[in-house]
C-alpha cells in the first residue's frame, strides 16, 4: 500500500476463490454430455416404438401436405378425390367380388408340368396310403388319361377337361363310357364342387385303371375314335 497525496492508494489482488475458472473447450463438452447421459434425465423420453410412430406420423403427414399443395382446391379438394377413388373401389369390389387367383387353363385336367402315368399312378398311391383321398382321385384320374394317350387312343391336348376325355375315351372304349364318365363326375366334384372323396370312391377309379389296361380297343372303335 503506498500513500499519493494524502490518498492511500491501494493494490489489492482478488482472493482466490474470484479467480475465475477457466476450463478447456473439449474436456467442457464431454463433462456436460456424460452428465446429460445420466438416466434422471431421460425417464420421460419416449421409447422407441413410440419414436418410430412419431417419424411415420411426420412422413405421413409430409405426404399428405405434398399431395394438398399439388391437389386443386388444396385439402379439401385431396379429400374429395380420396373420397371419390373409395367410392369407385368399393362398387367394383360388390361388382366384381373378391379377386381369385387366375387359372391358367379353366377346369384343365392337368394342373402342373406333364408327367407320365406312372408317375401319376405313384403319386396317387401315396395319397392313398396317406390317407388323402381327394388327392388320390385325381391323380388316378390323370393316370387314367395320360396313359390312353401314351396308348394313342386319345390325342394329346393342353387345356382338355375330365369330362373331354371321359367323353372321347368312352367313343374309343365304348364298354368302359360309363364308368369313364363317373370318374370324371368324381374328379370334377372333388376338384370344383367341394366334395370330399372316400376310399370307395378311389378304388373304383383304381380299378377303372387297372381294366383299361387290360383292354384293348377293337379297329373299329379306334378308328371311329380317331376320325371324331
Amino acid at each position: 500500500m503506498t500513500a499519493t497525496g494524502g490518498a492511500v492508494v491501494g493494490r489489492f489482488r482478488p482472493a482466490a476463490d474470484d479467480i475465475p475458472l477457466d476450463i478447456p473447450r473439449d474436456p467442457a463438452r464431454e463433462a456436460a454430455e456424460r452428465e446429460l447421459s445420466k438416466p434422471i434425465y431421460h425417464e420421460n423420453d419416449p421409447n422407441l416404438l413410440e419414436r418410430g410412430l412419431d417419424r411415420f406420423w411426420e412422413w405421413i403427414g409430409g405426404l399428405f401436405d405434398s399431395a394438398s399443395g399439388a391437389s386443386p382446391g388444396g385439402v379439401l379438394g385431396l379429400v374429395a378425390v380420396v373420397l371419390v377413388v373409395l367410392a369407385v373401389t368399393g362398387a367394383l369390389w360388390w361388382r366384381l367380388g373378391t379377386p381369385r387367383r387366375a387359372v391358367t387353363t379353366a377346369d384343365s385336367l392337368f394342373d402342373d408340368g406333364p408327367r407320365t402315368a406312372g408317375e401319376h399312378r405313384a403319386a396317387a398311391s401315396r395319397h392313398a396310403s396317406a390317407g388323402r383321398w381327394n388327392q388320390a382321385v385325381q391323380e388316378r384320374m390323370r393316370a387314367i388319361v395320360r396313359s390312353l394317350e401314351e396308348r394313342t387312343l386319345l390325342d394329346p391336348r393342353p387345356g382338355r377337361t375330365a369330362d373331354e376325355a371321359a367323353a372321347e375315351a368312352g367313343r374309343t372304349l365304348p364298354a368302359h363310357a360309363d364308368e369313364l364318365r363317373s370318374a370324371a363326375r368324381a374328379f370334377d366334384d372333388i376338384t370344383y364342387g367341394g366334395r370330399t372323396a372316400d376310399e370307395p370312391a378311389y378304388r373304383r377309379i383304381e380299378e377303372l385303371d387297372a381294366s383299361l389296361e387290360r383292354t384293348k380297343p377293337t379297329l373299329d372303335s379306334a378308328f371311329a375314335g380317331a376320325a371324331e
